[in-house]
This record gives structure tokens, C-alpha cells and sequence, in this order.
């Protein structure tokens, strides 16, 4: 039994390990996972002296609590948070120490959807095709979080970074995501694609880390039936039978039949992960580089 472990005692509702992801698979039917809000995982790794591609763990909504086998170094950023350990308060956004024994809590969003915590080494389970990352469409990767599970740690890579509080964007109070234009975007009416970029979306409930489905006026089909399979990229935004928009995150298939009416510029694709239920959402068209 290592010392250099972190037991989970409170997995919250959807904890996961996540990484840089798996890419390079898409041809095997694999996506390529990863943390949703990447550059608030680099940012954690970087604040406790991790290597980029250091797993980290990925919180969804309310946190969760884990108990030091030995002395770590933590940080938390993503989401904004409320932080404790040994029941005192501590930093959200910058390196904190945990000494051997005591409880670190990472508490319920305050804003925003997903929070990433950071230990020094990382957290060192089984890597499958290269990644530790979690993905919940291919079974691939360690399962989601369960209390009582214990997650081994590599050792500390460089010293912590010497911080109070490093900057962070905002959760969105309105998600505004570029696009341009989807391979099969002629099989919407010239009406569906003006609704699309000018009429206001909001996040439903039923987002995970596959998609953000979207609720509000439903695309009209130029073409009636469905499309073969075909391969599906990070960021396309699909359109099922019931017209309402998907933009397809981490986890997202490899292949799909539902036209993708555009696709999702990727620095925008963070600030989606972040966006709560009920947040309006534009669709914005850009040209291409």
C-alpha cells in the first residue's frame, strides 16, 4: 500500500480523471476525452508544479472530498468554489498544502459546472491508450469516482508555483460560441439557417461532457430522410430529429447520421463546459482562416 495516495470520501455527482485526452484513435471508433475546460486543468497542474499532461480530477457541480495518505501540495481552479482543509477555510486558484491525514473539500460551484483539482505528481492510475482521462462514451479509462475509492499519486514533479491567486475567466452568464459553417449545412432552409445565428439558445439540463444540447425554435430540414454515418469532429454541432442544436464535446462519437450544421471554433469550446443549465447561448458566424 503506497503512502502517495489520495481516498476518496465524498465523490460528489460526477468526479472523473481527465488529461490532455486520447487523440489519434478517432479511426478505432475512440474519442479523445480529456478535460472539458482544458486550460483550467493546465492551469492547476501549473500552480502545484505539475507537467501539462498530468491527470487531474474533474468535479461536476458539487465537489467532492479526498484524504491525504501523505503531505500533497493542491490546487483547485475552474469553476469558482469554496476550498477547506482539515475544515478550515483555503485558496480557490492557488497552491495549497494538505498535510498527511487531513481532508481536503472542494465544495459546490459557486458559479460555472466544473472544478479541477491538481495534486503534485498527479494522480497516477493506469493509463489506456496513452491517457488517464475518463471518457463516459467509450467505457474507456478508470470509472467515475466512487466514495472510498483510492487514487495513487506520482511524485512531485518541480516546486509549486508561488502564487496568491492566479487569474481565471469567468463561468459565462451568456455562452457565445463561433462557428462556421458544417459540411452538410445545405440541408437546412434558408429560414433555419438565419433562426440559427440570430435567435438566442439557453443550456439545457441534459448536457454532459458527449454535448451541450441546446433548447429553443427548432431547425427546419431542407432535405427529408438521414445521412449514412460519417466522422464527426470536436465542436460539430448536430442537429437531431427534434431541431434543437448539439455541440459536441470531449467525449463526443466518432461518427454520426444527424447533419452537423456547423462547427464550433475550439477556443470557445472551455467556456461551454463552464456554462450552467439555462444560460443563453449565440451562435455566431465567422469566416474561416
Amino acid at each position: 500500500m503506497t503512502d502517495r495516495a489520495l481516498v476518496v470520501v465524498r465523490a460528489g455527482a460526477l468526479t472523473t480523471v481527465q488529461d490532455r485526452g486520447r487523440p489519434g484513435y478517432a479511426h478505432l471508433g475512440v474519442p479523445r476525452s480529456g478535460a472539458l475546460d482544458a486550460p483550467a486543468a493546465a492551469l492547476a497542474n501549473r500552480l502545484v508544479g505539475n507537467p501539462a499532461a498530468a491527470a487531474v480530477l474533474e468535479t461536476t457541480l458539487d465537489g467532492c472530498a479526498l484524504r491525504a495518505r501523505s503531505a500533497v501540495v493542491v490546487a483547485v481552479a475552474g469553476a469558482p468554489c469554496p476550498v477547506a482543509v482539515g475544515g478550515r477555510p483555503a485558496a480557490w486558484g492557488a497552491p495549497v498544502a494538505v498535510p498527511a491525514g487531513e481532508l481536503l473539500e472542494v465544495g459546490a460551484a459557486l458559479s460555472g459546472v466544473r472544478s479541477y483539482v491538481a495534486v503534485s505528481g498527479g494522480i497516477a492510475v493506469d493509463p489506456v491508450l496513452g491517457s488517464r482521462a475518463t471518457d463516459l462514451l467509450s467505457g474507456l479509462g478508470p470509472a467515475p469516482l466512487t466514495d472510498g475509492t483510492v487514487l495513487p499519486l506520482g511524485t512531485a514533479a518541480g516546486p509549486y508555483a508561488r502564487v496568491d491567486v492566479a487569474p481565471q475567466p469567468s463561468p459565462p452568464t451568456e455562452l457565445v460560441l463561433r462557428v462556421t459553417p458544417g459540411p452538410r449545412a445545405d440541408w437546412f432552409t434558408p429560414e433555419a439557417a438565419r433562426v440559427f445565428t440570430t435567435r438566442a439558445y439557453r443550456v439545457s439540463s441534459a448536457s454532459n461532457r458527449i454535448g451541450l444540447r441546446t433548447e429553443g425554435p427548432a431547425l427546419e430540414r431542407a432535405r427529408p430522410g438521414e445521412l449514412p454515418s460519417e466522422g464527426m469532429v470536436l465542436g460539430a454541432v448536430q442537429v437531431p430529429p427534434d431541431g434543437r442544436p448539439v455541440v459536441f464535446l470531449a467525449d463526443h462519437p466518432t461518427t454520426g447520421g444527424y447533419p452537423v450544421i456547423a462547427v464550433v471554433r475550439a477556443a470557445d469550446l472551455p467556456a461551454a463546459a463552464q456554462a450552467v443549465p439555462g444560460t443563453p447561448v449565440r451562435f455566431v458566424t465567422v469566416r474561416r482562416r
